[in-house]
């Protein structure tokens, strides 16, 4: 607990905010203006224009602009989900790495939009560029932990809307008209990602007493180690020569010469499409194969369909929770 991490997620959610009101424009008498949008606080804004409220001033402050910030943050018990839970993702980066973390925990961020303006009609324009979207809610895909690639939809609400006339003074002074937009962002905040690639089980062995009183005792050590079921790398060593069908255990190839060399020790597996196959022989251009291997289910495939091997460097990328092949061994002594 209390390990160094930093999946900038908050700053992460306040881009992705931000960037929902980047680029709206207001259309005046004989111009179209984009209105600047800057993060920082309403008051800080204000306080420029009440220092130099005279029109006449070239260097003042211009209107209209946006701004906004994040207010504050709160955790909301209604999305509560099993925290002690953990999953386990490929590394996005290294597709032979594996990354695990421990279910998200949902907060609450606040935000507000202030619009400031001098003409009513500006603050209209772009008030009513921002509502449509809102009933009440506008999803934004934020990628919030890159490390992982973990992108959700985040819902951000819109809770209220106030206005506030700022005009004091004489015909000299600067009117602000402050419309203020009060956004609810649900996020999640993750924990430390750490590598999950020790965690896998590679190999399983298991030793046992067989017999009883009446007969030989022995030791029984029985070995297994996960084995792929599919091609996860993509090599093609061939391709079919004919249609097949359901029922066909003899496959003619392209070129089965690109088949690797089998023995009675060397077992060898082939993807067709979705299905998993063993070759018992080759002979030439033909394979003799037993169909529908690992629960996969035997399918009519087309000429021409690709003919991928399954080896142990498929064994390396087998995704968490694949429901894979064992290969097994047994040793016994007396």
């Amino acid at each position: 607990m209390f390990e160094y991490f930093y999946n900038e997620i908050l700053r992460r959610t306040i881009v992705a905010f931000g960037t929902l009101f980047n680029g709206i424009t207001v259309k005046q008498t004989d111009s179209t203006i984009r209105v600047p949008l800057a993060y920082g606080p309403t008051q800080k804004f204000l306080a420029r224009l009440e220092q130099a409220p005279d029109l006449n001033k070239s260097t003042a402050i211009t209107l209209p602009r946006m701004s906004f910030e994040f207010t504050g943050l709160t955790y909301d018990p209604s999305r509560k989900v099993t925290t002690t839970q953990q999953y386990t993702v490929k590394d996005p980066v290294d597709g032979s790495e594996s990354k695990k973390t421990y279910m998200p925990v949902p907060y609450n961020m606040q935000f507000e939009l202030a619009i400031m303006c001098k003409l009513n009609d500006d603050a209209l324009q772009i008030t009513e560029q921002i509502l449509p979207y809102f009933q009440p809610a506008y999803n934004v895909s934020v990628n919030l932990v890159g490390a992982i690639n973990e992108k959700r939809d985040i819902p951000i609400v819109l809770e209220n809307i106030t206005m506030q006339d700022d005009y004091e003074g004489d015909f000299t002074s600067r009117r602000v008209l402050l419309y203020t937009l009060r956004f609810t962002a649900k996020t999640y905040m993750f924990g430390p990602v750490t590598s999950a690639t020790k965690d896998i089980i590679k190999k399983v062995k298991t030793t046992y007493i067989s017999g009883d009183s009446k007969s030989t005792m022995r030791d029984i050590s029985y070995t297994v180690t996960p084995r792929a079921t599919k091609n996860y790398t993509g090599a093609v060593l061939t391709n079919l020569d004919e249609n097949i069908g359901l029922g066909d255990v003899v496959i003619p190839v392209v070129d089965g010469s690109k088949i690797p060399a089998i023995s009675a020790s060397t077992k060898l597996y082939i993807n067709i499409g979705d299905e998993e196959l063993f070759v018992k022989k080759v002979e030439g251009n033909n394979l003799t194969v037993e169909r529908g291997q690992d629960q996969t289910v035997a399918a009519s495939h087309l000429k021409g369909a690709e003919v991928k091997s399954i080896t142990a460097a498929d064994n390396v990328l087998i995704e968490e929770g694949d429901d894979f092949g064992f290969d097994g061994s047994t040793e016994g002594w007396l």
